[in-house]
């Protein structure tokens, strides 16, 4: 009897511990479920706007029976890419160079740009300001928004540095504040601080001694305001991030902490990474890293956002081919992540780290194009959501008060009224913007 108790009584613990586990993963999924599903009309909400637009004449009164076509041109949601390949594919191949630059320019308007000090800086006093300034007029060109990346980060440093180390904090601010005053016409949203959360973790330690030890004896919290302070004298109009792989609420409490002497955020907008070598993020991951921050009050940009259309891991295999199986794999997720950040309330900006196989960190399968710039499927799945399901345009006509109606996504737009006699004219930079909240946009268009 004594024997049979005691197996009952460890039958009903591996029961109570089986099925709760077995309930709580099914409350789990169910919760993700309603989270995936609830994202159509979540985007609906917070990245769509209604517009009443009205056309008049020279003498001032509406006119009734205009076509009106609408056509968005540009999101106000920033989607990006780091565009690091490019300025090595213009020196060595041009045609390369070209069909990246299409393809990249076809789908996004955010791009970002390299600034690691230690190759940015090879030579004391020279650094590659011109070679970015190529690449940040390229991207004007082509509507692109830049992003630099980063500004303090030890994960190298430059061989020149000296031992001192109150000499390499002098040189760090100063690099920051340089290159942020140089870039003001160019470049207006940095990456000021990289990876802060652990920034004195071995790795760091090794391949940029004296910036850690700078970085420890000026204090964690310390020399990330100071980089801060230095990024806002040098444009006080940029928009400042502080970027972390770390997610977690042990940089949520780092957060906290970079703020000036009254308590105000240094930072303009929190920066979250999301390299998926590893296996992508559950959609209750996703949500809860953005629910994390969101109390923060603060813009949420995912920085560098990868998921690998090969082997899952973080082993660094060679070769690390892209697969059949993995592309579709890829695109799939793709859409699913995508749309949950497009999303969420708090998120305005989703940046792709590798656009192309061709010189991906790692060597990994990490993007939407292949080594021979050939695009994947998660490339075209990519460029549907952001170019057709979450793109605008529309055909309507005005009604006896010269007025029209619709519901459009946040960005820019041309209008192209015609009026019953086929004159037609074509207004461009009409704006629907997410500040305006509820409150519907007007339009008047004079003809």
């Amino acid at each position: 009897m004594r024997h049979f108790s005691l197996l009952s009584r460890i039958f009903a613990t591996f029961a109570i511990f089986w099925f709760g586990n077995v309930n709580a993963a099914t409350a789990e999924s169910e919760a993700e479920r309603v989270t995936r599903e609830g994202a159509p009309a979540r985007i609906i909400k917070y990245r769509q706007g209604d517009v009443s637009l009205q056309v008049i004449g020279t003498d001032g009164k509406p006119i009734a029976g205009v076509k009106v076509q609408v056509h968005q041109a540009r999101h106000e949601f920033l989607f990006g890419c780091n565009i690091f390949a490019l300025e090595q594919l213009q020196k060595t191949n041009p045609a390369m160079a070209q069909k990246y630059g299409d393809q990249f320019a076809e789908i996004f308007n955010f791009a970002t740009l390299p600034f690691y000090w230690w190759s940015y800086e090879r030579e004391q006093d020279k650094p590659e300001h011109a070679s970015r300034k190529a690449v940040a007029k390229w991207c004007k060109e082509h509507n692109i928004t830049t992003k630099g990346h980063p500004l303090l980060w030890n994960f190298g440093e430059a061989k020149w540095l000296p031992d001192a180390t109150k000499k390499v904090q002098q040189l760090q601010l100063a690099r920051t504040e340089d290159c942020v005053a140089t870039f003001r016409d160019e470049i207006q949203v940095w990456d000021v601080v990289n990876e802060a959360t652990n920034f004195n973790r071995g790795s760091c330690q090794k391949r940029a001694p004296k910036l850690t030890q700078t970085w420890q004896e000026v204090g964690q919290d310390e020399f990330t305001r100071q980089a801060f302070h230095a990024a806002r004298k040098g444009n006080p109009k940029a928009t400042l991030l502080i970027n972390d792989y770390d997610v977690s609420p042990k940089y949520a409490e780092l957060v906290k902490k970079i703020v000036d002497k009254k308590g105000a955020p240094l930072y303009d907008v929190i920066g979250l990474q999301s390299h998926m070598h590893g296996g992508v993020w559950s959609t209750a991951k996703v949500w809860q890293v953005c629910e994390r921050f969101k109390p923060f009050n603060k813009p949420l940009h995912f920085t560098e956002l990868t998921i690998l259309s090969g082997a899952k891991g973080w082993q660094r295999p060679k070769p690390w081919p892209s697969t059949p199986e993995g592309e579709a794999e890829q695109a799939k997720e793709v859409k699913r992540i995508y749309t949950l950040l497009f999303s969420h309330p708090s998120v305005e900006a989703i940046t792709w780290w590798d656009f192309a196989d061709l010189r991906a960190w790692q060597g990994a399968p990490a993007g939407l194009l292949r080594d021979d710039l050939s695009p994947k499927p998660a490339y075209k799945a990519l460029r549907k959501l952001i170019k057709e399901d979450w793109w605008t345009t529309q055909d309507l006509t005005t009604d006896a008060s010269g007025t029209a109606k619709f519901r459009g996504f946040h960005g820019d737009y041309n209008v192209t009224i015609t009026l019953p006699d086929g004159k037609k004219k074509t207004m461009k930079g009409l704006q629907i913007l997410r500040a305006t909240g509820e409150k519907p946009t007007s339009w008047r268009l004079a003809f």
